[in-house]
């Protein structure tokens, strides 16, 4: 058995977590998990996102505790760790090839929310969404330029996640208050930036209000993927919920999506409902079903 537990100091969802691996091979991770109860969906490639509450009985139970650098050096050497290039970092160059298009000369900023979003207990929430949802404003606006400001929203419109409805989007619009005034951006944009992070709380733009719904539709796009992809989705949001137990995950997962449903509309832009709403009814209610 080698199977090794760093400390918890990964914060994420009000709590702590711990890394566990394996640095002889993934079958033996996974017997160790699944003889002590932990749920398949907190695994994410080479290890398990442990909360900190089971990290003592994970140690009585065989685990190895040793500091993170040293966890991920024997990791490193088995040869299970998933390279970077695989992971939401090496959307590094096309996400900031985006960003000097919009703040070019804000390197440093561009830096702390790249961390953000590369944050280890994002699965659905990190990097490949900021990109999709960017992407999804292009192909809503083309052949014209989005609004900086909508652009900027997407940039900090998760960039706060611990899985904590609106206190998530409450927390990344001050933070957009901060960052973008220290950057030297006029009040009235900042202000406009920070009003539509706070709408995807709830996606509920009122009528005219074209950069609220173009950033609402932009971020819902997910919704009208094909079914393996929204499958895939389903999946990930599962994973950034992995604290929650099933039953409450469920009763609260059907909760949104019945508020998905009742979004009237739940795409705005007629380019967004020809794209994705049909389908997005349809993944809607199946999931439900």
């Amino acid at each position: 058995m080698a199977i090794y537990i760093d400390p918890p100091l990964w914060p994420a969802h009000g709590t702590h977590f711990s890394h566990l691996v394996s640095d002889v091979s993934l079958d033996e991770l996974h017997s160790f998990a699944a003889a002590a109860g932990i749920p398949e969906r907190a695994f994410d490639g080479d290890h398990y996102d442990v909360p900190e509450r089971r990290f003592n009985d994970l140690v009585a139970a065989g685990a190895a505790p040793v500091e993170g650098r040293v966890l991920v050096r024997r990791l490193i050497a088995s040869g299970l760790r998933i390279p970077a290039r695989r992971r939401n970092k090496s959307l590094k160059v096309p996400l900031l090839n985006r960003w000097e298009v919009i703040m070019p000369g804000h390197d440093a900023l561009f830096l702390d929310l790249l961390d953000r979003w590369s944050e280890p207990h994002r699965h659905y929430h990190g990097c490949t969404h900021l990109l999709s949802v960017l992407e999804a404003i292009d192909l809503l606006t083309e052949p014209g330029e989005p609004p900086r400001a909508v652009l900027l929203a997407a940039w900090f419109h998760d960039a706060v996640y611990r899985g904590i409805a609106e206190q998530d989007e409450e927390e990344s619009a001050r933070l957009a208050e901060d960052r973008l005034a220290d950057a030297g951006l006029p009040e009235e944009e900042v202000a406009e930036v920070a009003r539509l992070v706070r709408l995807t709380s709830d996606h509920r733009p009122e009528p005219g209000d074209d950069g609220g719904a173009l950033l609402c539709d932009a971020d819902l796009s997910i919704l009208g993927a094909e079914p393996d992809e929204y499958a895939r989705y389903v999946a990930a949001v599962r994973k950034d919920y992995a604290h929650i137990g099933d039953a409450d995950f469920a009763a609260g997962r059907s909760a949104v999506v019945r508020h998905l449903l009742e979004l009237d509309p739940l795409f705005h832009h007629r380019r967004a409902r020809a794209l994705w709403l049909d389908a997005a009814h349809r993944n809607l209610e199946g999931e439900l079903a």
